[in-house]
């Protein structure tokens, strides 16, 4: 009954372990561009500028998971940032006994009782057609309910604030060591990613985009406004560190202790996203990415799925928020912007390639790397052609070339990003897809 030919051998059809040529090579010119740095900038300044790639490869591997392995578009990553950012500076300021030593927290948080009980009776009231009365009614009874508790609540609060500003300046923090804050942090970002998530991500991808963006502007405008709990415009400084600092290690050290802090963290992470990954969670998230209804026909809960993602990024961008926060040794509100703290993480993603988390790291590095020198080297190429220009038709050098050389970030990157989507859309490094038939 069998027509196979005697002779005929099955071939082996296991996918083999391609030599990683592409990663040695791209890795090996970043190794170069870094030496190339350390050469001209020095060693401390191009150490800070480490730690801080580091930091932003930790949001960029938040992002990578939302958008390499779920396809969530968050353009809102600079309100999970500034939350990581809050809370290192809540939990590790010293304590401010002109706030803690008077009667005001106790003020305080009785108002918050009160808004937790208000929360409560909003809630109830929505659940008030499963009492028999009409949603309708329901509706109307619930939205006056929010309004006028907020009312009030606000009021009360508003009381007790202007009190803490003119009495004790601002809470403080708790003293606490800055890795408390960290850890927080990325639980708070959690939280606020659950919150959105319940209401966003039915949304279709571009009003996601929408509403993330709209609620990290939110997020920016409470923690600016907000002087008795964030000193607001007026900013925090300075932020312990959980390491030796450079008054004690000199600045060379003390970033180099800090630098390996944070690869130990993104060392634990890249661990932890591989493993999930390639584990039957990953590819069931990468089905419902592909596919969903598909994997809906398979009896797979998308919006769990879809939710567990999101937190998870979420609480990724929310650590790294701090210790970008920490390692600075500021909280400004102000100071966090859709272009250095969306945008840029954006960018790093695509160049490395979404959904592989080795080319998050690689790109997260490369493009700091970009932002950073675009500045120094603009300023260089402008001051030779000056220099020409003066010697050879008498041109008078313009007043702002720093204020110019500045603005070339935006142009290089811009630049980069159009060449990236044009020659390798999916990535130098892109996600790798195994079959498993």
């Amino acid at each position: 009954m069998s027509n196979l030919n005697p002779s005929y051998t099955p071939r082996d059809t296991t996918q083999q372990r391609r030599f990683p040529l592409r990663e040695l090579i791209l890795f090996g010119v970043l190794l170069v561009a870094v030496l190339a740095v350390y050469a001209i900038m020095g060693a401390a300044y191009s150490t800070r500028m480490l730690v801080e790639a580091a930091c932003y490869a930790i949001l960029a591997l938040g992002l990578t998971i939302q958008w390499g392995y779920a396809g969530q578009f968050n353009a809102g990553v600079m309100g999970f940032v500034a939350l990581g950012g809050f809370c290192a500076m809540l939990f590790s300021v010293p304590v401010n006994d002109a706030f803690w030593g008077t009667e005001l927290p106790g003020e305080l948080g009785r108002v918050l009782l009160y808004g937790l009980a208000a929360i409560l009776v909003v809630v109830g009231a929505t659940k008030l057609d499963r009492l028999g009365v009409p949603k309708k009614l329901r509706t109307f009874i619930a939205v006056i309910l929010a309004l006028v508790l907020y009312l009030v609540i606000i009021s009360l609060l508003r009381e007790v604030t202007s009190e803490i500003q003119s009495r004790a300046g601002f809470v403080g923090g708790f003293g606490l060591p800055a890795w408390t804050g960290w850890i927080v942090g990325g639980a708070l970002a959690g939280g606020v990613g659950y919150f959105i998530g319940h209401v966003c991500l039915g949304l279709r991808s571009d009003y996601l985009a929408i509403a993330t963006l709209g609620i990290a502007e939110i997020i920016k405008a409470f923690l600016k406004n907000s002087d008795w709990l964030t000193r607001g415009t007026a900013t925090v400084s300075p932020l312990p560190w959980p390491t030796p600092g450079p008054s004690e290690l000199g600045f060379t050290l003390a970033r180099a202790i800090y630098l390996s802090v944070t690869a130990v963290v993104i060392a634990a992470i890249f661990f932890l996203l591989t493993r999930a990954y390639n584990a039957p969670w990953g590819r069931m998230i990468r089905a419902i990415r592909d596919n969903e209804v598909s994997a809906a026909a398979m009896g797979k809960d998308i919006n769990k799925r879809r939710l567990e993602i999101f937190v998870l990024g979420c609480i990724l961008m929310g650590i790294g928020g701090g210790m970008l926060g920490t390692f600075n040794s500021l909280f400004d509100p102000q100071g966090y912007l859709p272009l250095n703290h969306t945008f840029l993480v954006l960018v790093m993603v695509i160049l490395g390639g979404p959904g592989n988390n080795l080319g998050t790291i690689f790109g997260a590095v490369a493009v700091y790397i970009i932002w950073i020198m675009s500045e120094p080297l603009a300023l260089f190429l402008m001051q030779l052609a000056v220099a020409f220009g003066e010697g050879a038709f008498g041109w008078d050098a313009p007043g702002n070339m720093d204020s110019r050389a500045l603005q070339a970030r935006v142009l290089v990157i811009g630049l980069l990003i159009t060449m990236v989507l044009r020659f390798a859309p999916k990535g130098l490094l892109p996600e790798k897809i195994k079959s498993h038939g």
